[in-house]
């Protein structure tokens, strides 16, 4: 498969982008684990673009990804966007990507640069946000201790397994993931917690039975400080403020 698409590959920089500098080929192509359904991601780097662009389409049957940039454009999402993120999506893309139509300078700068912000990884969680987290997980622990119905108890699931997931990682001070990579990336960084993760919310989806997630939870929580309710106070910022429209009236 990898072969073929990698045809397809140089084909897309022939006929579409010609005048690119450089292809990166990635995803779950490249790294083996396509299905009938996966998207070939491409990282297309001209040597000046007036702005970055995403665009999708198909190509011989396949959907592709293309994520357009220049090499300063690519600089700035990798700091502003996926660093701040946590999820280091598109510096994982030119790290791992296959050059297209071959290695070159500018694929082997650009290849150095994404490895510097992957070994940067992702800012710390400041005090506050640690704080937030550990509330929304608490808050989230008390809909799924007694859920009105089979399908709230789902709802909730569904939101515990990536906020859990993104805690767990991110309080660690590892990169982050979302959706379908979660499971692959908590196996890079424990595969004994993967497992659990795993184990836990099948529990959940397929049996209804929450306990494991909840006991999961409250280990993963243990190192920031446990579970947090009372005496919780979430400060907003001063100048999140803003006048009233001048046709409402209120008494003084």
């Amino acid at each position: 498969m990898l072969p073929d698409i990698l045809r397809k590959a140089r084909e897309l920089h022939k006929e579409r982008y010609s005048k690119a500098a450089i292809l990166f080929a990635a995803g779950s192509f490249v790294r083996g684990e396509a299905t009938a359904y996966s998207d070939l991601d491409l990282v297309v780097v001209f040597n000046s673009v007036p702005n970055a662009y995403r665009e999708s389409f198909r190509f011989e049957g396949v959907p592709v990804e293309a994520f357009v940039h220049d090499p300063g454009t690519l600089n700035y999402f990798f700091n502003e966007f996926d660093r701040p993120s946590g999820i280091p999506a598109l510096p994982q893309m030119v790290q791992e990507g296959v050059e297209i139509p071959e290695p070159n300078e500018l694929s082997s700068a650009l290849k150095r640069l994404a490895t510097a912000v992957l070994e940067l990884g992702p800012p710390p969680l400041s005090a506050d946000t640690l704080q937030r987290r550990r509330y929304e997980l608490s808050d989230l622990l008390d809909d799924l201790r007694d859920p009105r119905s089979h399908a709230e108890l789902a709802a909730s699931g569904s939101l515990l397994y990536g906020s859990l997931a993104d805690f767990y990682l991110r309080s660690r001070g590892c990169w982050s993931a979302k959706g379908k990579s979660i499971p692959r990336v908590l196996e890079h960084s424990d595969s004994r917690i993967r497992a659990k993760f795993c184990e836990s919310f099948e529990r959940l989806f397929k049996h209804a039975d929450p306990s494991a997630a909840i006991a999961l939870t409250e280990e993963l929580l243990q190192p920031t400080g446990g579970l947090l309710f009372d005496d919780c106070r979430l400060e907003a910022p001063s100048d999140w403020t803003q006048p009233l429209p001048s046709w409402l009236k209120i008494p003084q």
